[in-house]
């Protein structure tokens, strides 16, 4: 499967009477992207604002994080089971608005949620500061179950997102990248003499708002499967979570998936990138134990030297990942784990909750405990008091002078466990 993705560099997002990208600007109709986004009876009201790279904006609570991108050609839709028919994506060409992104905000759906911080300290550790962000405010009539509100959010950015995306439709793009892996055999001997290598992709699936969406469907109901990695570029999996904000894979990740793009950098020059295997993260033993050992016997089935494994989330799903790891070594497979760490603020604490000696080359993507102060910003979009009650925050976090004392975990992206953040390690 061959995919080309032709990005359009967007350098600023300004309100005006048409929607169109002109000289590296994208310019939005209001009253269109409303028209595009309304409808859903379950919302009081939509409003929209932008933040851009280094003015002094928060945005709280930050439900998702979504890429405006089209389809120019090959079949489907992006978003496929949620904004186009259900058709197999990641082939022919996608063009993307890069440097913009749609955020969603409004009254908080779970406790789980994040901040965006445009300029300040804040500003360091979530790769959404630097990105041109339309900010959608929905708020839920009164009475609106969580799951219910959560829907309708979600599906509010997706909407938004592809009326955007339709604005570079028949823009030249900046720069044309191309993926390509081929059909297993084909590609086993496309690289006859380089190691085979699997990315296990696992999503978040642990319910009660901590949900992954694959061609439309809630991913704690499939069983590990393989897919052509250029299927994720098109919006094959998509986020439905409202989990700890700094680990969560926004949709934007997904579709910018930075383990996939780094592998497919060296393929063909390091290793042979056979594809990519989804699985769950269910918080049911049995349920742990059918989907660890299939994915097991894909891999091995495959016929993969090597796989890197990443988690999405802490806690039940660090099993999950232990399983994995477990299974697939016992396989005879070389195995690199990614995920981040929960170690005290301290970092003296074990850093997962579970833990093997095969786990014997990991990457971390941070200590989500380590706490920060958040200089007050002159503006906020959204609900600022619920610093107080976000995961990582604490009562009294939200301090008089607008300054919010938290943990990191309160940053969108600041740990994430497939490696789209800034934090580093030196060695001393």
């Amino acid at each position: 499967m061959r995919l080309e993705i032709g990005n359009i560099f967007i350098k600023d997002v300004q309100f005006g009477p048409e929607t169109k990208v002109q000289n590296g600007v994208l310019y939005v109709n209001k009253e269109e992207l409303l028209q595009e986004v309304s409808g859903d009876e379950r919302i009081q009201s939509i409003d929209f604002d932008i933040a851009r790279p280094g003015e002094e904006v928060r945005i709280i609570p930050v439900k998702d994080v979504i890429e405006p991108r089209v389809k120019v050609e090959g079949k489907g839709g992006i978003f496929p089971g949620f904004m186009s028919k259900v058709d197999t994506v990641g082939s022919g060409r996608t063009h993307v608005l890069k440097g913009a992104a749609v955020v969603t905000t409004g009254k908080i759906v779970g406790f789980q949620e994040g901040i965006i911080d445009m300029a300040g300290e804040g500003a360091k550790y979530t790769p959404f500061s630097k990105t041109n962000n339309l900010v959608i405010i929905v708020e839920p009539k009164e009475g609106v179950l969580q799951h219910d509100h959560e829907q309708a959010v979600r599906m509010v950015g997706f909407k938004a997102a592809t009326y955007l995306g339709k604005a570079g439709k028949n823009v030249e793009p900046d720069e044309v990248k191309t993926f390509e892996t081929l059909p297993l055999l084909e590609q086993v001997k496309q690289y006859p003499d380089l190691p085979k290598v699997v990315y296990v992709y696992m999503l978040q699936t642990q319910g009660l708002l901590h949900d992954t969406y694959v061609y439309g469907v809630d991913a704690k109901k499939i069983i590990p499967t393989f897919i052509y990695p250029t299927e994720v570029f098109d919006g094959a999996v998509v986020s439905g979570n409202c989990v700890s904000a700094c680990d969560k894979n926004p949709t934007y990740v997904h579709l910018n998936q930075p383990i996939i793009e780094d592998l497919y950098s060296r393929h063909g020059k390091d290793y042979n990138f056979l594809g990519c295997v989804i699985t769950n993260e269910n918080v049911y033993l049995a349920d742990k134990e059918r989907s660890s050992s299939m994915t097991a016997k894909l891999v091995e089935f495959l016929g993969a030297e090597a796989v890197i494994i990443s988690e999405e989330g802490f806690g039940n799903p660090d099993a999950d990942l232990v399983m994995n790891c477990n299974k697939i070594t016992e396989k005879g497979i070389k195995t690199v784990l990614v995920t981040d760490e929960y170690a005290g603020q301290d970092g003296s604490s074990q850093s997962l909750a579970d833990s093997t000696p095969k786990g014997d080359a990991i990457v971390t993507g941070g200590n989500a405990n380590e706490v920060i102060t958040l200089p007050p910003m002159k503006r906020v979009i959204g609900h600022p008091e619920v610093a107080n009650i976000i995961a990582g925050g604490y009562l009294g976090s939200l301090r008089e002078d607008g300054s919010i004392n938290a943990e990191i975990q309160v940053i969108t992206g600041a740990t994430s466990e497939v490696g789209f953040n800034y934090l580093t390690a030196k060695g001393y």
